[in-house]
């Protein structure tokens, strides 16, 4: 028996480090994040003493810990590493426990994650390229129109229509809104078109040809572009619940299963 039925997760990601902690009824005690610094084990310390604090525990009360992101390898007090597929499936299934296809929107990349109704991966696929499409993509090009990343879903929800972005390039998207800007568009119309940008890019990695279930801080942050992807697809959109800890959670569920 694990001590104390407390298990834990960590997702060091390239943006954002989060920790969970959730008890021996798959329950989340605390969840915690912070900004990933250039230390991936300061990120991991920070992020899990916050997360310890917060559920009023010691570290060594946490029986079995599992790390997943970018960083993972870096986390020198996990008992086991998984990848951040393995974790985003394993945290969508838990919710929507059928053959899905998992869209994790990240801050520098996104994923594609067909899984079967056991909950096993079948395939999957992502942008390695560049951060076209991603939270870093958002949050980039938002800046050059001053505006913070959490006012993007507001802005987006006032527009009359949506100005339609040509390019998913950071520097030439950039260059497209000094255009529709000197053209008379609106703030919040070219911000819901670079919203739709990202709808976009997921549809052509992949085809999404079953029910879907969206994960990652873009989504937690931007719950309107779930409504603009469940738009253009003919099968129901999901969003799990804290979807910017879905991976921490993934991988604080493969801790409990490690008995």
């Amino acid at each position: 028996m694990t001590v104390g039925g407390r298990y834990g997760g960590i997702d060091i990601g390239a943006s954002a480090s989060k920790a969970v902690i959730i008890d021996g009824a798959r329950k989340i005690v605390a969840a915690e994040v912070r900004r990933t610094s250039v230390s991936f084990e300061t990120s991991a310390r920070e992020v899990m003493d916050a997360a310890l604090a917060a559920a009023g525990l010691r570290l060594e009360e946490v029986g079995r810990l599992v790390a997943t992101g970018y960083g993972r390898h870096n986390v020198d007090f996990a008992h086991a590493t998984r990848t951040e597929i393995a974790c985003h499936a394993r945290a969508a299934h838990f919710y929507h426990p059928r053959r899905i296809t998992v869209v994790d929107i990240g801050g520098q990349d996104n994923k594609i994650i067909h899984v079967n109704a056991q909950g096993r991966r079948e395939s999957f696929k992502m942008n390695r390229k560049c951060a076209a499409g991603t939270g870093a993509f958002l949050e980039e090009v938002a800046q050059r129109m001053d505006v913070p990343l959490e006012r993007i879903d507001g802005l987006a929800r006032r527009a009359e229509h949506t100005v339609q972005m040509g390019s998913y390039c950071t520097v030439f998207t950039k260059t497209e809104i000094l255009a529709h800007m000197r053209a008379g568009e609106k703030v919040p119309e070219i911000v819901a078109g670079l919203v739709e940008s990202v709808v976009k890019r997921i549809l052509e990695m992949d085809p999404l040809a079953r029910e879907v279930v969206l994960t990652g801080g873009v989504v937690a942050h931007i719950p309107i572009l779930a409504e603009m992807l469940a738009a253009r697809v003919r099968h129901p959109v999901h969003v799990v619940p804290d979807a910017q800890f879905a991976g921490a959670f993934g991988a604080a569920l493969m801790a409990a299963e490690m008995e």
